[in-house]
């Protein structure tokens, strides 16, 4: 029979009952269930033998099973023991936006029904689900494989009454990560059913704009950011060196961070004499650049190329004979005429046709696509005409692929003649010299840049940025024998894409286990 495991912790919650993940992958939802619930999760599924190897190496005393999820018998796995929590995170991609208008697969958009099955065998207290937005309006597919516009939603609802017929109280909304403290914007769908009477309850936020008048008064902690997650230490190589020249999508989406984030911004992020932004390289209807101080944005799970990068220029002093000072170089000589300037980051977006946001929000959503690089200037997303986000907000959405990148801009003092320079919306392979092309105005002090540095996020970088402990293991995992093997960049990328951010599977279980979390120990 399989037994409750307990942690260290004196007193866990749920000590009489099992906790079982569905759909575990690498562990992002199980750490967060493990720190809200003091001890590890009993039982996590997974058809992926990769990510099951991520999960099993952090997650040690969790029974794992490399299995679909329709051919585990919940009697089986759980020895009829009564069973607190199932939580089920199906595959999104057949509902999510990010698809694109490719047809979609009934197989695969029909995984939620699993919960019904854990429902009718095992009766487990509560239930809860997670998924993209566009969950909510599962319905029937045309001949074509395409979603019925007439009859959106319909099997939704059929889903939520079949829920309620079992005897559960169900409720739904969706929640952003960066609002419980990941540096990520990560929107999410999640659905909460329970039977045992006590009210379904949705965690209060604990983060919020920093120029809130919430986050002013103090009840509300700023967003952790973007910068935060970036190692401003790994270099960033020029655009104009480069064997195989970027393409012309990636140049223009770096003009537009470098144009939004940097050449139009009065109050660029500066680090250390670079302005960094990030862009997002897939997928969206507009050219996505981001400022590195806020969140990133949502990072997919995809698996070829990269949608972030950073974008880095960096500023130097307005004084003749001057030129452009790595940031990972020692400082030029400091006069007192206060010469030397900074450096400000933004993240784009790289999602067809999106602008971006200031990296002092939030990232946006992780993907499983790597689509993460890097211009010291802002944060780039390489999908589809994004432009990019400021380094000051939360990361964008991750996918299964690394879509962002960094963008740095070194910048140096203007001589006095072009004082418009090179359009900043022209593609950047049409500017005939690295010398001198646009201009910067920081505090009345004026700069021009005079090279670009562009590089995609890496998997440490995306990971945290999805808010999983520095302590995660991500590199490596162990097999079903125990034997370590490797994990590649792209399966690591994959896996951060695919998660649920730790934090908001513990603030939902933090709120509806309230009751457990008062009496515990009373014994």
């Amino acid at each position: 029979m399989l037994r409750c495991r307990r942690s260290k912790v004196m007193y866990d919650l749920l000590p009489h009952e099992l906790i079982i993940d569905n759909f575990a992958g690498g562990g992002g939802t199980s750490t967060g269930l493990e720190q809200a619930f003091n001890r590890p999760v009993d039982v996590a599924i997974n058809h992926d033998p990769k990510a099951l190897a991520m999960h099993r190496v952090n997650h040690p005393d969790t029974k794992h099973y490399c299995e679909s999820v329709w051919d585990i018998d919940p009697i089986e796995v759980t020895g009829n023991q009564p069973v607190g929590l199932v939580w089920l995170s199906p595959d999104c991609k057949h509902f999510s936006k990010a698809k694109g208008g490719k047809p979609v697969e009934k197989k695969i958009r029909g995984l939620a029904w699993v919960a019904l099955r854990w429902a009718a065998k095992v009766r487990p207290r509560v239930i809860m689900l997670e998924n993209v937005e566009e969950f909510k309006t599962w319905g029937h597919l045309n001949s074509n494989g395409m979603p019925c516009p007439v009859r959106k939603g319909r099997t939704f609802n059929s889903f939520v009454n079949a829920l309620k017929n079992q005897g559960y109280e169900v409720d739904y909304r969706e929640l952003r990560a960066c609002d419980f403290g990941s540096p990520t914007i990560r929107k999410r769908f999640f659905l909460i059913a329970r039977r045992d009477g006590l009210p379904i309850q949705w965690p209060v936020p604990t983060h919020g704009h920093p120029e809130s008048i919430q986050v002013k008064k103090g009840k509300l902690k700023p967003w952790r950011t973007a910068a935060e997650c970036i190692d401003w230490s790994i270099e960033c190589p020029s655009i104009f060196t480069r064997t195989r020249p970027l393409a012309t999508a990636t140049l223009e989406r770096i003009a537009g961070g470098l144009k939004k984030f940097v050449f139009d911004n009065p109050d660029p992020f500066i680090i250390n004499g670079i302005a960094p932004v990030l862009t997002e390289c897939a997928n969206a209807s507009n050219k996505r650049s981001m400022p590195i101080n806020e969140p990133l944005r949502t990072i997919c799970a995809q698996t070829k190329g990269g949608h972030h990068a950073l974008i880095a220029p960096s500023l130097v002093v307005n004084t003749s004979g001057h030129h452009g000072n790595n940031v990972m170089n020692p400082l030029h000589t400091i006069a007192t005429g206060g010469h030397h300037g900074l450096v400000s980051a933004f993240l784009a977006k790289n999602y067809t046709g999106v602008v971006g946001s200031s990296a002092k929000e939030p990232v946006h959503t992780i993907t499983a696509k790597d689509h993460n690089s890097l211009v010291v200037s802002h944060l780039s997303k390489m999908k589809n005409n994004c432009i990019g986000q400021e380094l000051s907000e939360p990361i964008h959405t991750m996918t299964t692929v690394n879509q962002f990148a960094e963008v740095r801009a070194f910048l140096t003092a203007f001589y006095g003649n072009e004082k418009d320079g090179n359009s900043i919306g022209e593609p950047l392979r049409t500017i005939p010299t690295r010398d001198r092309f646009g201009l910067v105005t920081v505090g009345q002090q004026q700069y021009q840049i005079v090279d670009i540095g562009f590089r995609m996020l890496q998997p440490v970088e995306l990971f945290k940025a999805q808010g999983f402990p520095d302590s995660y293991i991500f590199e490596k995992g162990l097999d079903e024998h125990g034997s370590e093997i490797r994990l590649t960049k792209t399966e690591q990328t994959r896996m951060v894409g695919n998660s649920v951010c730790p934090q908001l599977s513990r603030a939902l279980v933090e709120a509806n286990f309230k009751h457990e979390s008062k009496y515990r120990g009373a014994a």
